[in-house]
């Protein structure tokens, strides 16, 4: 592989619009990208989401190593599928049930529906715990207030995700339950230290990694405590130290979006795209506006050849990242219109589950 082919995967883009354009096959064939995520405004109708998949999928067809097709899956508010397709409830609403067998239930005919639309990668379970009323974003896509609820719904669906061939992305380590701050708008501050961390935060994801998390996803939180200057996205103690290391994490790590007003606020997003690799990253979501996604391609190239970003760096990021598409087989060939009944049915019978 080159070196802008190596550089491509490891960046998951947003996409614009709801069909293919000139500009996204130009964007494709570009810079390759590894991935790209779909957001409500991208899906309008089974088969409209069905025929821009296999579309997207066509024109990475040169690139030769298939697209993550990913989304946010998480079920209550957080919702990615065609108005056709029945609701599944929110994390919160699901641990009320008080059965996580019915739980991974569930999140198996979320993942078989998924890759019927031809998505392959959700961004959930989420494991924050729900530790702070005030918190602005978390609330009900958690599944509990206590570590122990957190973690038996969270690994009981991600395990229901993989069972459909769907890889599930736990998230936002390490932990942004105790949070007032909205990351979309702004960076959150969490004065932690390492020891109450793993008293609470950390149990979720240790306990996700024992039981075979493929991927992480990082939050843009300042936990000044562990890295008074960098946020866990672009922390190497928060993401080499703490998540490889100590919790043995050997899967793909993948940053929030980079777009989001905790990193553009206060930093220069292409330098903190970098950074977060240098960090020890795999994958820097960049999930909206084909300019920004080029720029922090055109910035990793540079870093790359500068030497600021060692090639040993990326090699390891491309190996994990080829070995999670080569675990799941991903493919780019096109999938059938899908029955929306059938998937129904087999939603509402995980539904119906005690």
């Amino acid at each position: 592989m080159t070196l802008e082919e190596k550089i491509g995967q490891m960046i998951i883009a947003g996409v614009q619009g709801t069909a293919m354009t000139e500009e996204t096959k130009s964007f494709l064939s570009k810079y390759k990208v590894g991935g790209l995520i779909l957001y409500k405004n991208n899906i309008v109708s089974q088969a409209q989401a069905v025929q821009f998949l296999n579309q997207l999928k066509e024109a990475n067809r040169e690139g030769k190593i298939p697209l993550f097709l990913s989304v946010d899956q998480e079920g209550g508010k957080v919702t990615r599928f065609p108005p056709e397709i029945i609701s599944t409830p929110s994390a919160r609403d699901t641990a009320k049930s008080g059965s996580s067998d019915r739980a991974q239930q569930i999140a198996a005919a979320t993942g078989k529906a998924l890759r019927a639309f031809g998505f392959n990668l959700n961004y959930a379970p989420v494991l924050d715990i729900d530790s702070n009323p005030k918190n602005p974003v978390i609330a009900e896509r958690s599944f509990g207030s206590t570590a122990s609820i957190v973690s038996e719904y969270g690994v009981k669906v991600m395990k229901g995700l993989q069972s459909a061939q769907a890889i599930p992305v736990v998230k936002h380590f390490p932990g942004h339950g105790d949070t007032s701050t909205d990351s979309h708008l702004e960076l959150p501050v969490v004065n932690k230290t390492l020891e109450q961390l793993q008293s609470l935060e950390l149990k979720p994801f240790a306990e996700a990694i024992r039981s075979g998390a493929d991927a992480v996803m990082t939050a843009h939180i300042l936990l000044p405590k562990l890295d008074p200057d960098h946020p866990a996205t672009m922390s190497p103690v928060i993401i080499n130290e703490l998540l490889r290391k100590e919790l043995g994490f050997k899967g793909v790590v993948i940053t929030d979006d980079m777009t989001m007003g905790a990193i553009v606020k206060h930093f220069d997003m292409k330098k903190a795209a970098v950074q977060s690799v240098l960090a020890g990253a795999d994958i820097v979501l960049v999930a909206h506006g084909y300019d920004q996604a080029g720029q922090v391609f055109d910035e990793l190239v540079r870093a790359a050849k500068s030497g600021e970003l060692p090639m040993e760096r990326i090699d390891q990021s491309v190996a994990r990242i080829l070995r999670l598409k080569e675990k799941y087989k991903l493919s780019d060939e096109a999938v059938e219109a899908v029955d929306p009944q059938k998937l129904n049915e087999a939603i509402q019978k995980a539904l119906d589950q005690k």
